[in-house]
């Protein structure tokens, strides 16, 4: 068994013991049934990571000890961004969740004419939490120890006022793909993007050619991958694969 590891708020401890946090602890004791001895580790989602031993254990309480602080750096050298359409709320938690674990630096939902979901005010202030929590566990699971960030969802054209408005050293040409079955480029076809990567995913029913033009005057570059027609949570964990494969940390 891997050696389990727990998401803390920042900072971590630079002293001899260290106590989880109550859910933590919980998990380790209740959940995991960790015992004096076991190795743990504890990140800070900012990158920092330490590694200890149980020292104390109960249901309440865990404490460690012997603490190391650990160097191993697991983010990708390429920065994602991933548009996602929203989509039915267990597919979103499945893209949420296996793009953190692809190494997506940030992911932000968008509300499109065709998403099933549509989320506003305080439903859409929960759902935005849940979705932390969700990247959370995908991290304590693959390894990261920089959580993404996971933005509160916006209304397509809002965010794409927001894109255009941005200063060009955040959207150097090149930087923002938009994904369709009839994308006119393949991915090694284009130059190495410069600096942060958007990739715009659309929703289950697809985008609407309003849409698409509105994304293209944006200046997104569509692109394809393949001849099939993906899924959206399909199409949004392959792009992000094959931005990893071409130009990120698969490579």
């Amino acid at each position: 068994m891997s050696t389990p590891r727990f998401y803390c708020l920042p900072p971590l401890p630079s002293g001899a013991t260290f106590e989880l946090p109550p859910a933590a602890a919980h998990h380790a004791s209740r959940v995991l049934r960790l015992r004096i001895g076991d190795a743990v580790h504890v990140f800070d989602g900012e990158g920092k990571e330490i590694q200890g031993v149980i020292l104390e254990i109960s249901g309440k309480r865990v404490l460690l000890s012997k603490l190391e602080t650990c160097t191993a750096v697991r983010e990708s050298p390429l920065h994602i961004v991933l548009a996602q359409a929203m989509c039915s709320s267990e597919k979103m938690d499945w893209v949420v969740q296996k793009s953190t674990e692809l190494g997506a630096a940030e992911i932000q939902p968008i509300q499109t004419k065709r998403s099933v979901t549509k989320l506003s005010g305080e439903r859409a202030e929960k759902r935005t939490e849940h979705w932390h929590g969700v990247a959370i566990a995908a991290c304590e699971q693959c390894g990261r120890n920089v959580l993404p960030t996971v933005h509160a969802p916006l209304e397509f054209g809002a965010w794409l006022a927001q894109m255009r408005d941005a200063p060009m050293s955040h959207n150097p040409p090149g930087s923002k793909l938009i994904l369709l079955p009839q994308g006119a480029a393949a991915l090694h076809e284009l130059p190495e993007p410069q600096g942060a990567v958007t990739l715009l995913i659309g929703p289950e029913g697809g985008f609407t050619a309003d849409e698409e033009l509105l994304a293209q005057y944006a200046g997104f570059i569509s692109i394809r991958l393949g001849a099939r027609i993906l899924r959206t949570e399909t199409a949004a964990l392959a792009g992000i694969a094959a931005l990893q494969a071409v130009w990120g940390d698969f490579n």
